[in-house]
């Protein structure tokens, strides 16, 4: 069974704060996901993104920052409540505000990747993950978080299984 991490880039002035209505956008998004991640408004991780989170947490040991912004990229947002209509089977979703995915772009863009493996490597071997696999979520997430922080983009987020 595939479970994705589905992240998408928005004009904040597109969303309404409504679950419902972004279960329904973000849906359509996925249908979309080939052609939104070929133009860099998409990006999501298959069943990983919980190490992905796991390899930023190393920067806490590094004292980075006090404000946490390892925590931006995978779990950063405030999630977006069901309404009393909703279909309980709408994924979970979270949005994301174009401060936080300034943050999270900053971070990414300055945090060494090949600090935070020497931290967790060792230990995310042994579970069977790889450097690369890792490094190649971070560069996706990089690339995806510095162009929504150009554009002044929120980031919608849901989990689809």
């Amino acid at each position: 069974m595939s479970i994705y991490l589905h992240f998408r880039a928005v004009s904040e002035s597109e969303i309404r704060d409504d679950h419902t209505w972004l279960a329904a956008f973000m849906s359509d998004a996925w249908e979309d996901h080939a052609d939104e991640y070929a133009a860099g408004i998409t990006c999501s991780i298959n069943k990983g993104w919980d190490s992905v989170n796991d390899l930023y947490a190393a920067a806490a040991t590094h004292d980075i920052d006090a404000d946490e912004p390892w925590i931006l990229p995978i779990y950063g947002g405030r999630p977006v409540p069901h309404s009393a209509d909703a279909d309980p089977s709408d994924p979970p979703l979270m949005l994301l505000d174009p401060p936080g995915v300034s943050q999270a772009a900053h971070f990414l863009a300055t945090v060494s990747f090949d600090e935070l493996w020497n931290v967790v490597g060792a230990r995310f071997s042994a579970l069977g993950w790889n450097r690369q696999d890792l490094l190649d979520h971070h560069r996706n997430l990089q690339g995806f978080y510095g162009r929504a922080a150009s554009a002044g983009h929120a980031v919608a987020k849901a989990v689809w299984a």
